[in-house]
């Protein structure tokens, strides 16, 4: 079986470097390219076809969520994984309608990088799990309080709902 190809797009090189290693040492996935900057990714993804693309949305060259837009017109077959240390849900909301299949917090990818690839490489779509305690919190509490807006995730809109 022929490895998943991944393309990591950060501009920490040690973090890179580290998730790289750590991929690579499951022997089932390969890094076929690595970059610090937003450029530099959308010429990798011309000369390369990756299964994935691991990328931070706080990269040089991007404002912040277009990354994801420009990756996914040269690469319209990979899926996009978004390794952020950002939790706020604005971010989560922006990379979702921009594309990504997943967000991943810096902080969960030690214990949850391999679940992630593997839920997206399946089909689905992965959001990190202390992001979604602080969303399902976030919802719990505004529901407790009788406030009548909901999040509709599907269409990733917030909307008021009159009561």
């Amino acid at each position: 079986m022929n490895p998943y190809r991944i393309v990591l797009a950060d501009e920490h090189l040690t973090f890179r470097q580290g998730i790289k290693n750590i991929l690579e040492e499951t022997g089932n996935l390969k890094v076929i390219g690595e970059v610090g900057d937003g450029l530099k990714l959308l010429d990798l993804l011309k000369k390369e076809t990756p299964d994935m693309i691991i990328l931070d949305i706080s990269m040089p060259s991007f404002r912040r969520l277009e990354a994801i837009l420009e990756a996914k017109i040269i690469s319209q077959n990979a899926k996009i994984l978004v390794l952020s240390m950002h939790r706020d849900e604005e971010y989560l909301y922006r990379a979702i309608s921009n594309g990504s299949h997943g967000y991943l917090l810096k902080e969960d990818a030690d214990t949850e990088l391999f679940a992630a690839i593997e839920k997206i490489r399946q089909g689905g779509f992965y959001v990190s799990p202390n992001l979604f305690s602080d969303l399902t919190h976030k919802f719990s509490e505004t529901r407790r309080k009788g406030d009548t807006r909901c999040y509709h995730l599907k269409s990733l809109q917030y909307a008021s709902r009159k009561a």
